[in-house]
């Protein structure tokens, strides 16, 4: 069940990632063709100010994944919603004064950036920050509200709404070229008028009734507040080190004989290709982020295992594949941003091929970065991320200036990624104080997390065969483990009964073809009895007191013997975990009532 929700969770996150970068390399691929390399240079130097309003989305967004993540895994619907209704406070009291901030000081930002105080570079660089900075807060809300749709299961309605910016950002550029004539000014409104067309779409979910989140100001807390930003705060290194790298590059590049504007051109169209490229990078991190956060609160570490596995072959075949179909057609490519041959064509294919090889390595760190941001180790994530982000490529590229000049600028990506990569190897090693393959030691789980294997029951099944079978084992693994009789026949009668329930009434709901995952526990002298499956949301444990008391009562006796009973619907399936004491088990018959706790 875990590798399905893998691959959907993955292609929804990097076609919403892609599409969302592919609007910048739409700007761009009409910014060459139709106003020239100089204003992709004005584009490139206009970057860091665009990059940290993402960095700040991105931190809410990734504190949103992980926080939100974590409250539903321990099945707390409130605190979900506190952290809903913080997350859409902050987008709006954080974008409305970026924006005006950045319209206030747009001339003294332009000259800072290095488009120096008059002239055509100066203009348009200037001009195309006005215009997207008026779109901010559509971008950070639209950015900040795909976590929700992920967890909501509304794979969706987030590729109609990052399907509508698309279009609508080639619709509104195309306008502003051939009718308007707004130059870069146009340009950046274009890209900010398509975020407000996939933040709307967005809102058609979150204003309706089907909604799983509830927004209200008194679930706007500052303690949530700070765990969003504690939770989200790895992530602000990342983006902060693609802004220290983009203006060391620029830098670098503008100081070069052969660089200069042509250098910092080739630099933006390759970073915005690259963008394009690392969207498996993003999608394969932010579905590690999600998807670990959820498993560690569940202390599922056999489904932290398949899934870090999973994510990983997934990086290897992603990234060989599109690294591959980026050196290929490197020469076509450029060609569309930069029509006319020339140095700032072959900087910019020498360094989009150099670019490529770096795609698996950056996919591989991606994984492992989000994942220590799930599993509470965000110091790691914020190293790996100032590491791979702006210290290793910034070095490197300047390192290699003197020997290679501009050439030797363009290895930043590929050489940082694998230095990056191969320091994380050797740290977990040293970490483990064995090598860390094959048995998952790149997690970097404490010995003690979860427990041992031989005390976890785990089994997949689809049919009332296989969950009689299922109940079987279960009696047996509950006897292996000193349980009495009594207390094994009550756990498996429990397997029996929540399995059953759930193939011959959710299973049976649509024509699609449906899995159900069961864990029993033993730990620390109780039993937790964990329940997944991918039907339609239906909750036990409030909708039983509904019906009449005679209805269920295999699933109300169930509930009466546990001590805790938690539900949450995420990730599009059902998740129920109910905990269950060993002197519980041993009282008499419970009365099939609904325990308070639940």
């Amino acid at each position: 069940m875990l590798k399905k929700t893998v691959r959907q969770m993955l292609i929804a996150q990097i076609f919403s990632s892609l599409t969302v970068s592919l609007c910048l390399l739409i700007d761009n691929i009409i910014i060459g063709r139709h106003l020239g390399v100089g204003a992709i240079a004005a584009y490139g130097l206009a970057n860091p100010v665009l990059l940290l309003l993402g960095a700040i989305a991105s931190m809410l967004s990734a504190g949103v994944q992980v926080a939100c993540s974590k409250s539903l895994g321990r099945g707390d619907q409130d605190g979900t919603n506190e952290g809903y209704s913080s997350a859409v406070a902050l987008t709006i009291l954080i974008s409305v004064p970026f924006t005006l901030l950045v319209l206030l000081l747009q001339s003294p930002l332009a000259t800072a950036l290095g488009a120096g105080t008059e002239g055509t570079l100066f203009n348009d660089t200037r001009d195309y920050l006005r215009g997207f900075v008026i779109g901010a807060p559509a971008s950070m809300g639209a950015l900040i509200l795909v976590p929700f749709l992920q967890i909501a299961g509304k794979s969706t309605l987030l590729i109609a709404a990052v399907g509508g910016m698309t279009l609508g950002d080639i619709a509104l550029d195309l306008l502003n070229v051939y009718v308007f004539k707004g130059g870069m000014f146009g340009m950046g409104l274009a890209s900010s008028l398509s975020y407000y067309i996939a933040l709307i779409i967005g809102l058609f979910y979150f204003l309706s009734k089907k909604c799983i989140f509830k927004f209200s100001l008194k679930n706007i807390h500052w303690k949530k507040i700070g765990e969003l930003f504690k939770s989200g705060l790895p992530s602000v290194f990342s983006m902060a080190s693609i802004v220290i790298l983009t203006f060391g590059v620029n830098n670098i590049l503008l100081g070069l004989p052969d660089g200069g504007s042509d250098g910092v051109a080739a630099f933006s169209v390759i970073t915005t290709i690259g963008n394009s490229a690392n969207c498996i990078t993003t999608g394969i991190g932010g579905v590690a982020l999600t998807m670990m956060s959820i498993l560690y609160q569940e202390q599922d570490r056999s489904g932290m295992e398949s899934v870090i596995k999973q994510l990983c072959i997934q990086a290897l075949l992603l990234g060989a594949l599109v690294g591959g179909a980026l050196i290929g057609a490197a020469p076509l490519i450029v060609k569309l941003f930069i029509p006319n041959p020339g140095e700032a064509q072959e900087l910019t294919v020498f360094g989009i091929r150099l670019f490529a090889l770096g795609l698996i390595p950056s996919c591989l760190c991606g994984a492992l970065k989000n994942t220590y941001q799930a599993i509470g180790h965000p110091v790691y994530t914020e190293i790996i991320s100032l590491a791979e982000g702006a210290l290793f490529p910034t070095l490197i590229a300047w390192i290699l200036s003197f020997p290679l000049q501009a050439r030797g600028v363009f290895f930043y990506f590929f050489l940082g990624e694998l230095t990056a990569l191969i320091s994380l190897v050797i740290f977990c090693w040293i970490k483990n104080r064995r090598w860390p393959f094959p048995n998952m030691g790149m997690l970097l789980l404490n010995r003690d997390f979860s427990v041992p294997k031989e005390d976890i029951f785990q089994v997949t099944l689809s049919t009332i065969e296989e969950v009689t079978a299922a109940s079987e084992q279960v009696m047996k693994f509950c006897l292996e483990r000193g349980a009495s009789q009594k207390a094994a026949y009550r756990i498996s009668l429990s397997v029996e009964e929540m399995g059953s329930n759930s193939v011959l009434h959710g299973f049976n709901k649509d024509n699609k073809k449906h899995v159900m995952s069961i864990l029993v526990m033993y730990k620390e002298n109780s039993w937790l009895l964990r329940f997944r499956d991918d039907c339609r949301a239906f909750d036990p444990i409030h909708y039983v007191p509904k019906k009449n008391k005679t209805d269920h009562l295999g699933i109300r006796m169930i509930l009466a013997l546990a001590d805790d009973a938690k539900y949450t619907y995420s990730l599009s399936m059902n998740n129920l975990a109910i905990t269950i004491r060993e002197h519980s088990l041993e009282e008499t018959d419970p009365e099939p009532a609904i325990p308070v706790e639940a």
